[in-house]
């Protein structure tokens, strides 16, 4: 039976995440310790850390963008302080409309940018190795958000990059790595959804790809990195951080969410940019019980917006639903761009689904209307 959190919805299946003796999760603690942080303390800290790291062309920062609600808000509050950033994205697997437009939307604010794109006669190969072997069908993706814009650091000599939020304090993970204002190498490769795949794995998984095709997905030597003195700080560790809160100044800003709640969420102003996202979030649920709905959820119950019990009624109503469709787009045509069938999808999510998590009957999962199977326990 899962264990969940006594004050939010996480459950105890959430890798890194810790209940303590009061059975509150290590997220929900992350979250009290910001209630007496002296925030003009660390906006102070943060500026003089961004004079003593001042770049060459004319650029103060790197601030990674996808069009999402937070890397708006990165833009327009770097741009309130009065920095000069320069914008990187890397653009998504199977990018939406809305996504493209939220994306030329940044620009507008005032901003140079840049965006990479990787080979995507590679990137489908990665996408289908990456759900067939590991689960993930986005493990391309979180390679190249976190790769790309150091790689961008290097080549323009801009020593610092400005991420978002730490998503190991946001949503739960070890107390060192909750309070680093830091991302690194190393943060990337214990919390960045690699899996324990390596990129140098792949050339010997994937046939006809080789380590030059992999350029974009490799982070800068330590060398390379040295010689520019390249510095990654998460925004979130010197500002109050809040997903609706940056919506909200994102929209201000002709940021567009869409039309209904996004399927498998509880909101309808996040995950806009990528069709494939469904598909991820769909898995983590089949390996560990819980889905966006619960992580959008816990969010607001933690900043007192809904109840615990309101919180339970929505994840009981739209998490881990089966990704028939994804922000319009059905399945298989999300799954034929990267060559696979909904036959061979429907066989990876059952290899990915762990059991002993959900109801089954004769040794059958039962399962909801939309296909996707039944949690043993949705609450303690």
């Amino acid at each position: 039976m899962i264990k969940y959190c006594t004050n939010c919805l996480l459950p105890d299946t959430k890798p890194d995440l810790l209940l303590d003796q009061t059975g509150v999760c290590s997220a929900c603690d992350a979250y009290s310790n910001r209630l007496i942080v002296d925030w003009a303390a660390r906006e102070k800290s943060f500026l003089e850390l961004v004079a003593r790291h001042s770049g060459s062309g004319g650029y103060d920062c790197i601030v990674p963008v996808s069009g999402g609600k937070d890397s708006t808000y990165q833009v327009i509050k770097l741009l309130e302080l009065g920095l000069r950033p320069l914008c990187v994205n890397s653009t998504t697997c199977d990018e939406s409309e809305l996504g493209r437009r939220n994306l030329r939307n940044i620009r507008t604010l005032g901003v140079d940018s840049v965006a990479y794109s990787p080979d995507p006669n590679v990137r489908k190969k990665m996408n289908r190795l990456g759900l067939s072997l590991v689960g993930d069908v986005a493990w391309p993706e979180h390679v190249g958000i976190f790769t790309i814009p150091v790689r961008a650091a290097v080549q323009f000599g801009v020593p610092l990059i400005i991420w978002g939020e730490n998503s190991q304090n946001e949503y739960g993970g070890p107390a060192a790595s909750q309070s680093s204002p830091f991302l690194n190498r190393d943060w990337l490769e214990e919390f960045g959804g690699l899996i324990g795949l390596r990129v140098s794995d792949l050339p010997s998984l994937i046939s006809g790809i080789t380590d030059r095709d992999l350029t974009m997905y490799t982070y800068p030597s330590d060398e390379e990195l040295s010689s520019v003195g390249v510095t990654g700080l998460f925004l979130g560790h010197y500002f109050r951080w809040d997903g609706l809160s940056n919506a909200v100044h994102a929209q201000a800003w002709g940021f567009e969410s869409y039309s209904s709640v996004v399927e498998g969420s509880v909101v309808n102003y996040e995950n806009l940019d990528n069709h494939q996202h469904g598909i991820h979030d769909y898995l983590k649920y089949l390996k560990f019980g819980f889905g966006r709905a619960t992580d959008i959820a816990s969010l607001h119950i933690r900043r007192g917006r809904m109840t615990r019990n309101q919180g339970l009624a929505l994840v009981r109503k739209h998490d881990g639903m089966y990704p028939s469709s994804y922000l319009g787009k059905p399945l298989g045509d999300i799954l034929h761009g990267f060559d696979m069938t909904v036959e061979e999808f429907d066989g990876i999510c059952d290899k990915f689904t762990t059991k002993g998590l959900f109801r089954s009957e004769s040794g059958e999962l039962l399962r909801r209307l939309d296909g996707s199977p039944v949690k043993l326990n949705y609450d303690n």
